[in-house]
Order: C-alpha cells, then sequence, then structure tokens
C-alpha cells in the first residue's frame, strides 16, 4: 500500500495511543482480579450530572428530533446552538460576537486539528509549524496537523517548591526567539498538569501571537466556562488572534463529541468551509441538547453545583491519599495544580524510567500513563534532560475504591523500585 506523506503521519500510532490500546485490550480479556485502571481520561460518573444530561437529551428528542435527526443542517452548526453560544459569552463576558464568530465541530479535538490543517505547514510564505508554548501539554495535541515534524514544543522551566511539590513556568524568550510560528496552542487547565494559565501569562502569549499575526487556540477543554475545574484561571478573552475552543465533554458528554470554537471571522470562517468538506456538519441531536442547556442555564448551574464542587473534593481526597501513601524515602513529587482532572508526579531518582514503572505497576493491575508522551521531545536532549521520562499521569476522575487501592499498589512499587531498582522497559511491550 502507499500513503502520503500526510497519510503516513495520519496512519501512524502515537506512543499514547499504544498505551491507551494496550489498556483497553487487557482490561477486556482479563480474568480474575480487577484491573485499577487510574489512565482513564473520562468524566467522573457523577449522578446529577448523567441525570441532567439524559433528561435534556429527552426533551430534544421528543420536541427536535424529526428537525435536527432527520434532516441535514449547517456547517456553522445548528442555529439555536449558534445564537445560544452569541447570547452567553456576550452576556457572561460582555463579548461583541455574531454568528460568524462561531463554529461548531464533532468534538474540540478535531476543531483543533482543523486549526492545525489551516494555519501551518506548506504553502505558507514562512515556516508555519503548530508551537506548543509550554510542553508538557496534551498529547493530542501531537497527532494535529497533516504535516510530518510539522509540531515542535517549548520546554518548560522547571522550578521546585519544598520538598513535594513542583511547577512549571513559561520559557517565553524562548518562545519569541522561534521564527516558524504558524499557530500556538496550549490548554488550560493543563492536561496532564493542572496548570491554570494566569491572566498576565495568556495576555503575553496573545502579544506574541498578534506581534507576528499568528492564531493562539486556546483549549478550555477543563476551563471555564465550564466544566469551570480551576482555581485562577484566566477567564477567556476575545482577541483578533485568539480562537476560543470549549467542548461539552469534561462536562460530561465526551461520547457525544461536541464542541465548539469562538474567534476573529478570519479564522472562524474557513473553519466552517473544512467542517463542510470534511464531515458536513457536527451532530445535531446533541446541538440541539446544549443549546438548551446554555439557554436555560442548566449548564452553570449543574457546573456550579455538581460539577466543581465534586472535582474540588475529589483532588483533595487524592492529594491526601499521595501525601499519606507514598514512600517517603523516594524523592516524589507532585505538581502544584489548579484544576483539571489528573495528579502530575515526577520521581527524581536516577532509577526511575516511565515506562519501566508502567510495566511493573501493570504487573500489579494498576494501569497509569508514562508522563513521556506529553512531551513533544522526551529524549533528554532539551533544557528539562530527563525530567520528561519521570513522569507519569494519575486521573482523579476514577472511582474512589480505585484510586485508594491502586494508590497503595503505587506506593509498593516505588518502594520496591527503590530498594532494588527497576527492570529496564520491555521494548516489546506497548509505550
Amino acid at each position: 500500500m502507499i500513503l502520503s506523506a500526510a497519510g503516513r503521519k495520519m496512519a501512524s500510532p502515537s506512543g499514547l495511543r499504544s498505551i491507551m490500546e494496550d489498556i483497553a485490550t487487557t482490561t477486556a480479556n482479563s480474568v480474575g482480579e480487577r484491573w485499577l485502571n487510574l489512565g482513564v481520561g473520562n468524566p467522573a460518573a457523577i449522578p446529577e450530572v448523567t441525570g441532567t444530561w439524559q433528561r435534556l437529551t429527552g426533551e430534544a428528542l421528543a420536541a427536535d428530533f424529526a428537525e435536527v435527526s432527520c434532516r441535514y443542517g449547517a456547517s456553522r452548526g445548528n442555529q439555536d446552538l449558534v445564537e445560544a453560544v452569541v447570547r452567553y459569552f456576550g452576556e457572561r463576558y460582555g463579548w461583541d460576537i455574531g454568528p460568524g464568530n462561531v463554529v461548531v465541530g464533532p468534538g474540540s479535538q478535531l476543531l483543533c486539528f482543523i486549526a492545525a490543517a489551516l494555519f501551518t505547514g506548506a504553502g505558507a510564505p514562512r515556516p508555519a509549524n503548530l508551537v506548543l508554548p509550554m510542553v508538557p501539554d496534551y498529547t493530542g495535541y501531537q497527532g494535529l496537523g497533516l504535516t510530518p515534524d510539522g509540531i515542535v514544543g517549548v520546554e518548560a522551566a522547571l522550578h521546585h517548591d519544598g520538598d513535594r511539590s513542583f511547577g512549571y513556568r513559561f520559557d517565553l524568550a524562548a518562545l519569541n526567539r522561534r521564527d516558524d510560528l504558524g499557530l500556538l496552542m496550549l490548554s488550560s487547565p493543563g492536561n496532564p498538569t493542572g496548570r491554570s494559565l494566569t491572566t498576565a501569562e495568556r495576555d503575553e502569549l496573545i502579544d506574541i501571537a498578534a506581534h507576528r499575526d499568528v492564531p493562539l487556540l486556546i483549549d478550555h477543554a477543563y476551563g471555564e466556562p465550564f466544566p469551570g475545574i480551576g482555581d485562577g484561571t484566566a477567564a477567556p478573552r476575545p482577541h483578533d488572534n485568539v480562537i476560543n475552543c470549549f467542548t461539552l465533554s469534561k462536562a460530561g458528554l465526551p461520547g457525544e463529541r461536541i464542541g465548539f470554537a469562538v474567534g476573529p471571522e478570519r479564522y472562524i470562517g474557513p473553519m466552517v468551509s473544512f467542517v463542510a468538506n470534511a464531515a458536513l456538519h457536527a451532530p445535531q441531536l446533541v446541538q440541539a441538547t446544549v443549546a438548551r442547556a446554555l439557554s436555560s442555564g442548566t449548564l452553570d448551574e449543574l457546573v456550579s453545583t455538581a460539577i466543581r464542587p465534586f472535582y474540588a473534593q475529589r483532588r483533595k481526597t487524592v492529594e491526601k491519599l499521595l501525601f499519606d501513601t507514598l514512600p517517603t524515602d523516594v524523592a516524589w513529587r507532585l505538581h502544584a495544580s489548579q484544576g483539571g482532572f489528573f495528579c502530575w508526579l515526577s520521581v527524581d531518582e536516577p532509577w526511575f524510567d516511565d515506562l519501566a514503572f508502567y510495566q511493573a505497576l501493570k504487573r500489579k493491575r494498576v494501569f497509569v500513563v508514562p508522563g513521556r508522551h506529553f512531551f513533544t521531545d522526551p529524549s533528554g536532549g532539551g533544557p528539562l534532560g530527563a525530567h520528561p521520562r519521570r513522569c507519569f499521569r494519575v486521573s482523579i476522575s476514577a472511582e474512589l475504591t480505585a484510586l485508594t487501592d491502586g494508590i497503595g499498589r503505587m506506593a509498593q512499587a516505588l518502594a520496591e523500585a527503590g530498594r532494588d531498582g527497576l527492570a529496564p522497559a520491555d521494548k516489546g511491550q506497548p509505550g
């Protein structure tokens, strides 16, 4: 079979995809003691959230099925949803936007892909790469775009806070030195770190984008206004160089693949055309459901009364488990988090390797996500050195019993590795 350069890029599974497939295959075929999956990216099963979406979907099904499911729709998005988005952001943030500033897509991941395909790659008058202003960041960004080697990341500046905490800072000087900016993209709060973009940092990134006249796409999957799982997160800001991307996945609808972007018409217009050419339009029944949630205020109520309190309490619980359970004689640190679904840990020991630890935990029937996949160059040649291979991600949205038991087994694995070392990662295993 002959594949084009773009075909080879899109047909190649990422390292993280191999991990996810390993988790799915292993757990599906298992017998005996259950597996504890602490790598899951799904939102937690919150009864109030599930019940509300089920009710709203039922209402949309009863009222709108013939119109939205039995007919084709507009590529920009269902009119009711587009108008609801315009009203919502006008009333909540005072944005002066219209329907021309909105595009609805089959998930925010696809909208990010569309932006990367439109604004990066060959054909631009100058080098135009997808640049991640801070890595680690969402590993899914590395699969975007059609150009091999067209995605680069700027490694963060690492800082320690006491014996058990660490964080990252933007290296804006390094970002400014790059001459290949085609599209800037980042998540806030970040996946995997939970780090929230401050207002000052947001504005500095906007200034860089404006100076280069390139788009800055800010992915609010975990942030404001929904699901709102973050403290001190900069509010979304409209700007002539900013595409703000939103999704309902982390607010309880990951399986429906629905998201939307808001930005200047010069960016949104081409994105609408891309949706028309690639998918015609996003699924319409869920658009009708989300329009009801936005227009009625139900989504805001769900965030304030159920989603945000759940994750705030869950994070406290999981962080206490980590501090109470992990061995004190191992140099592990927890990233200082302002939100999101994950705990991001590093182990500053010469014997630690994220893939070897993944396999050691797998032998204890526990899954986490190795850290290297969240960096564009985990080889150790960048400013962070071996740090990308000394991190791993734990989801706080797993069942609490699984978290409690899994963190206990994690502590055992770390203690054993500190005493006996880690067996080298099996090259035949995923990762």
